[in-house]
């Protein structure tokens, strides 16, 4: 029987040899069936890193939040005869992922789970941000709708203060300067932010100020670009 492997991709345009060892890499580039988010996002990625075979010889199969449970345990059947491998969109699979979904199904069929090593944009911005390390939460997407919104800041703000824990999420690239606002609106002033972005990339910037040092930089715009939020006292 062969294993699931779970193999991170990368999280911006950048030399893959940076942020993926190359062991790992060179597993993939014999592996012939892949559960993937995204059809085309997974083959430009293979191609990157020198894979080389006619993509009508593999197989790959779609796994995003419309795959039903019956479709996911085809998926791992093929277990039965070779290695699989789950790759995510970008970043570590499973992790703000659907992946998770059928890593789930397959402990309960007992295949072996390998997780590889790779690039987190969660992680990694956490690292760089000097918040706690010890104690943090990842809590996706925020509320859209502003009250909503703003109610949930303020339960996390809380939090942050009341169990020394750091707060972590994300949000959809062209709403991060609304999300950005609503921030300098709802926080308290001595709360401390931190905005990264473009992890991995060239481009990368991860910067820590209080809300009131971000007040100050009116002309500071975060653009959609991927961006990781953190906040903490």
């Amino acid at each position: 029987m062969g294993c699931l492997y779970l193999f991170p991709t990368l999280l911006a345009e950048c030399d893959w040899e940076n942020v993926i060892p190359k062991k790992n890499v060179e597993k993939i580039l014999s592996c012939s069936c892949f559960i993937v988010e995204e059809l085309r996002t997974a083959r430009r990625f293979l191609r990157k890193i020198g894979y080389n075979k006619d993509f009508n010889d593999v197989e790959f199969f779609v796994l995003n939040e419309h795959t039903t449970d019956m479709e996911m345990q085809n998926y791992l059947q093929q277990i039965e005869t070779k290695d699989v491998f789950l790759m995510s969109e970008a970043g570590l699979p499973c992790v703000a992922d659907p992946g998770s979904k059928v890593v789930l199904l397959a402990q309960r069929k007992n295949i072996r789970v390998v997780p590889l090593v790779g690039p987190s944009s969660i992680y990694m911005s956490l690292m760089a941000s000097g918040f706690n390390g010890q104690n943090f939460a990842f809590l996706g997407y925020l509320p859209i709708k502003d009250a909503e919104k703003e109610k949930r800041l303020r339960q996390i703000e809380d939090r942050v203060y009341r169990e020394n824990q750091t707060q972590i999420f994300i949000e959809a690239p062209y709403r991060n300067d609304k999300l950005f606002d609503c921030m300098k609106k709802v926080l308290k002033n001595e709360t401390l932010l931190c905005i990264a972005t473009d992890i991995t990339s060239e481009t990368q910037s991860i910067k820590t100020l209080s809300i009131k040092e971000w007040k100050n930089r009116e002309d500071f715009v975060i653009g959609k670009r991927n961006t990781i939020f953190l906040i903490y006292k």
